[in-house]
């Protein structure tokens, strides 16, 4: 990833719109910003999410709240609670989320 042509700025999260996005079980609630090619988000899910789909799209995912489960589609599971992340690169393992309590995150792909 290559971050170029991107002025310094702040970002006040609480400013940008939602989107709702919803998974198989529950709601996932999307912040985001675009910077380039570089998307960033803060992603809330509500109790009991289950991502609807495997996703194969490269992120650097930082967990701020709450607790996340994500599963591999090899069948590793990884538990992430706050103050932990992941990075997966593009096509690399294919990859859905849950929680059971809900989760806050901050996602960079």
């Amino acid at each position: 990833m290559e971050m170029a042509g991107i002025p310094f700025g702040t970002t006040d999260w609480s400013k940008i719109e939602a989107s709702e996005h919803k998974g198989e079980r529950g709601v996932a609630y999307w912040r985001t910003c675009q910077f380039g090619s570089i998307r960033v988000r803060l992603v809330e899910y509500t109790p009991d999410y289950l991502a609807d789909h495997w996703c194969s799209k490269g992120h650097i995912l930082l967990c701020l709240e709450g607790e996340l489960h994500t599963e591999l589609r090899d069948g590793r599971h990884y538990v992430l609670q706050p103050g932990m992340s992941y990075q997966v690169a593009d096509g690399a393992e294919a990859h859905r989320s849950s929680t059971s309590v809900g989760a806050k995150l901050f996602v960079v792909d």
